[in-house]
């Protein structure tokens, strides 16, 4: 049984959304949750569920041989410092999920908390995988024939024409991994087509890209990140961040005009969350308004890279690729 840790403090809607998706993700998929976070809190909610089955007359929802409780009394808020926090708070959920996964007693982690600090935290437990300087969130662009991957979306604000290229490898293993894409096409996201359009991170990262292994296309502008022109799309986190929050914002304005099949497709719980890539362990940062359906498919997703060997089939097309360092 492979186990996962989810942190249970983490995100707007904690505990309470959080345990039910983790109680879903061990009904719907072969997986077994630790749920992180104060012992009593959790523990209220299992309850809950447990009464509401016992109400309908109905077989528990709470499976006791799939979830275990890791009592973790402290939780990083929003607002506060992450690398202050996690200094102070040696108790914080997010910390101690990490810390499970390090030591083996979990194959992957969940947070829908404070990004920054889940981050640092998987960063501080895990280390960097050979051959890659800097972490990237990979955001899941939904699209009409199959998603496309987005990264980097806020890890790693300041990068180096290397760290790109580190960036596509990882999104590529993604893209193989969750979406069955064999031969993803990765594009550069720039201001214009030409490879001498952009600043000097852009043209020599399309340089580097162009004489890498991989199946670059070129410079690809915002407006085609919804195309389908290309299966992942790298930039420095800073970019990619804003055009991910450009993007929710402007699906959160158009909801009430689209379709129901196109809500589910543009809606972010059907991915679970965003794979942080170049740490040594599987991790899935979800929203920070996750509902129960995405902690339970961000959970999923976490279960599906630790079976799949997520971390070394990273480390073999890093390796493979001859990646540049800086």
């Amino acid at each position: 049984m492979i186990w996962i840790a989810v942190d249970a403090m983490g995100g707007d809607f904690a505990p309470r959304l959080v345990v039910d998706g983790a109680l879903a993700a061990t009904r719907q998929f072969d997986l077994a949750v630790a749920l992180v976070g104060r012992a009593d809190a959790i523990e209220a909610e299992l309850r809950r569920h447990a009464d509401q089955s016992s109400v309908a007359g109905a077989t528990s929802l709470v499976d006791r041989s799939r979830i275990r409780i890791v009592d973790a009394p402290d939780v990083v808020m929003m607002e506060e410092s992450p690398s202050t926090s996690l200094r102070r708070k040696p108790g914080a959920s997010i910390r101690v999920a990490a810390d499970l996964v390090a030591r083996g007693d979990a194959a992957g982690m969940f947070s829908a908390g404070h990004t920054g600090a889940t981050v640092m935290a998987a960063h501080g437990a895990f280390g960097m995988l050979r051959g890659v300087d800097r972490p990237a969130l990979a955001a899941t662009i939904p699209r009409p024939q199959r998603p496309a991957i987005l990264l980097d979306v806020g890890a790693s604000v300041e990068c180096r024409p290397p760290h790109l290229v580190q960036f596509a490898v990882m999104g590529g293993v993604y893209a193989r991994v969750a979406f069955g894409i064999e031969s993803p096409r990765v594009g550069l996201l720039s201001i214009g087509e030409e490879a001498t359009k952009g600043n000097e991170l852009t043209r020599e990262a399309h340089q580097l890209l162009k004489a890498s292994p991989l199946a670059f296309i070129g410079n690809v502008e915002a407006r085609d990140v919804y195309s389908g022109k290309a299966d992942v799309i790298v930039c420095d986190g800073f970019t990619g961040n804003v055009a991910l929050k450009v993007s929710e914002g402007l699906v959160e304005v158009l909801a009430d005009f689209l379709t129901e099949d196109f809500r589910r497709r543009v809606d972010y719980s059907e991915y679970g969350g965003a794979p942080l890539l170049g740490v040594g362990g599987v991790t899935i940062v979800g929203h920070g308004r996750s509902s129960a359906k995405a902690v339970q498919n961000g959970i999923g997703l976490a279960h599906r890279f630790a079976s799949a060997g997520f971390i070394g089939r990273i480390e073999r097309e890093i390796a493979a690729a001859a990646v540049p360092h800086q």
